[in-house]
């Protein structure tokens, strides 16, 4: 498993060209935009049945960029959890995932929050095992983040300072800060499965 700031600089690296580089900003808009038309959704009761929608488009959209599979965010990815044909599967996976951490957080807010970071690989789960159902990517993500829990909160928390400085740059900030925060996590799921680049594959094997 990669350290914390080798994930980060992985990421940085995936957004090159600096906080107004074209990557960056093609990041920007693509999650601005669903963002955007989530909150329109959420506005009416069925919102929370697009959850694991949106979801999965943000999580595609996100590691396809980490997997330098796209020179820039590709818009149109951000809405394939209603075209990618698992509709259906992606409406199921966000449900359970909700319902799952409410059931936990009644306990107490700390046990629904450690599922939360139990649950939090099923949408890259999902994306790259589209064959597997709801219960099944749950389950795969637990297994996943056995052992990982406090390391992605840790992760997440090491974003606090950008996020603050993202809020004093009159708040707008936040968007470019959030596009980083985004392939970052993406690229968190890729060190938990030993997923490398080829040119840093052959590094190692010359080292």
């Amino acid at each position: 498993m990669k350290k914390r700031k080798e994930i980060k600089r992985a990421a940085r690296e995936r957004l090159a060209g600096g906080l107004f580089g074209n990557k960056w900003l093609y990041m920007l808009l693509a999650l601005l935009v669903a963002d955007l038309l989530f909150g329109v959704i959420s506005s009416f009761i069925i919102g929370i049945i697009f959850v694991g929608v949106f979801a999965i488009g943000i999580a595609r959209t996100t590691l396809d960029v980490a997997r330098k599979k796209d020179e820039k965010a590709q818009l149109e990815k951000v809405f394939s959890g209603f075209t990618d044909n698992k509709l259906g599967d992606n409406v199921i996976l966000g449900l359970l995932i909700s319902i799952f951490t409410f059931l936990w957080s009644l306990l107490l807010i700390i046990p629904g929050i450690i599922k939360s970071y139990a649950y939090s690989m099923s949408y890259y789960i999902k994306i790259d095992h589209p064959e597997m159902d709801a219960s099944q990517c749950i389950t795969e993500s637990r297994k996943l983040m056995k052992g990982h829990k406090w390391q992605l909160f840790v992760f997440d928390l090491s974003f606090i300072g950008w996020y603050i400085v993202g809020f004093l740059c009159l708040g707008i900030g936040v968007l470019w800060v959030n596009a980083y925060y985004q392939v970052a996590k993406a690229e968190f799921y890729r060190a938990l499965i030993g997923e490398e680049d080829e040119v840093t594959a052959i590094e190692q094997k010359v080292e």
